[in-house]
């Protein structure tokens, strides 16, 4: 007997088909222990003595890991597939509205045609790994927004202070701006006084010589003279939330090194794969057994080429297809831009993508490809990276 859960928030939908895909019941319960019973019962009233039963499942959002462990925890087999495939047997029925008696029926069907990649729940250090990555990714998107902010408020008040600091938010600049955010503020003590924030802050880089140039700037800067009391406000706001965010992400960071280390991962052997991208990689990817070869991990990756193909024409600007995960796709992505800085080997195959007429994205695009063949070999033997030609 096999059973397609479609999954929601709330309430989830069971169909129970025979092997012949004959509907043997339908049954709808809540998300939670007394849910899981009832659906537990349903299938004690439908199954014979020895008959095994399956269950399949789509791995959308989160909602259904509470089910998939419950019924793991049983010892059922439980078949989690990637939505698309569910998708692409669902397109095959004319009405295209939402229904989970029919969604729940289709995933049915698809256990039992056999024709699925399963999605397989990583070990719990893995998931673990995964879920903190995951969290610090979303903190930095915050901050980054944030930052933005803080720079449109910046640009009004003091326009200038873009060019006194290699990098605005680092940890001298940020303390300057809490303590005298406007040109008026930084007038207001004298330059010695200035210095003492920006020389211990900055263990002595900066001195007073800085903070006269702070001054100079300062007192000839173009900036807005109305209203600043709340931009003042706004800015030190802003930068309290980013100093804040970015205490977490070191915190959680943290505890992603602990986590990560338990996988006696290579990947940081690979130039352009620092720990924290290594430890998304890892804990993205999973087993890496799971995939037959490199292509099958490039086609999860979403870097894959997506074919537009009818009759005798085929597509000659063919773009990514972004099927796969987009976590790991953003990883392995940014580990490819850094990898060209770095990796002699893959900075001379991008140049020679660029040479070749590529533009910029296509050749990253190309490296990033390559590079997802290097992760597969590096996880799948275990070895440290040997730049080869």
């Amino acid at each position: 007997m096999i059973i397609g859960i479609d999954i929601a928030k709330r309430n989830h939908e069971a169909t129970a088909i025979d092997d012949a895909g004959q509907i043997l019941g339908r049954i709808t319960f809540a998300n939670s222990n007394a849910g899981a019973a009832k659906l537990l019962d349903f299938i004690a009233r439908l199954k014979s003595e020895d008959e095994k039963v399956v269950f399949g499942m789509e791995a959308t959002g989160h909602y259904w890991l509470a089910i998939y462990s419950y019924l793991v925890e049983r010892d059922f087999d439980v078949c989690v597939i990637n939505p698309i495939q569910s998708d692409s047997l669902r397109n095959l029925f004319i009405r295209k509205t939402k229904n989970d008696q029919r969604d729940s029926f289709i995933i049915a069907e698809i256990i039992r045609f056999g024709r699925y990649t399963e999605t397989q729940l990583s070990d719990e250090n893995t998931l673990a790994l995964r879920q903190l990555c995951r969290y610090r990714t979303s903190l930095v998107d915050q901050t980054t927004e944030l930052k933005l902010q803080a720079i449109a408020v910046l640009d009004q008040i003091f326009p200038e202070y873009e060019t006194l600091f290699a990098n605005i938010f680092g940890v001298s600049s940020k303390a300057l701006l809490m303590e005298y955010t406007t040109p008026d503020d930084m007038l207001s003590v004298s330059a010695e006084k200035l210095a003492q924030v920006i020389d211990k802050t900055s263990r002595g880089r900066f001195k007073l010589e800085k903070a006269k140039e702070i001054q100079e700037k300062a007192r000839n800067s173009f900036g807005i003279t109305i209203a600043i009391d709340a931009f003042a406000f706004q800015l030190r706001q802003l930068i309290e939330q980013i100093k804040f965010i970015e205490e977490h992400i070191k915190e959680i960071e943290d505890h992603i090194k602990t986590y990560f280390d338990t996988l006696d991962s290579c990947l940081p052997t690979i130039p352009g794969i620092g720990m924290i991208t290594a430890a998304i990689i890892e804990s993205e990817i999973g087993d890496i057994n799971r995939f037959a070869g490199p292509e099958k991990l490039v086609a999860f990756v979403g870097i894959d080429p997506s074919v537009k193909q009818s009759g005798d024409f085929i597509g000659s600007q063919n773009r990514m297809s972004k099927r796969g995960s987009p976590h790991l796709r953003r990883a392995i992505w940014q580990a490819a831009v850094r990898a060209v800085q770095v990796d002699p080997v893959l900075k001379a195959f991008f140049e020679k993508k660029r040479s070749e007429g590529k533009a910029y994205g296509t050749a990253i695009g190309a490296v990033a490809r390559k590079l997802t063949y290097i992760i597969f070999v590096i996880m799948r033997d275990k070895k440290t990276y040997v730049p080869m030609a």
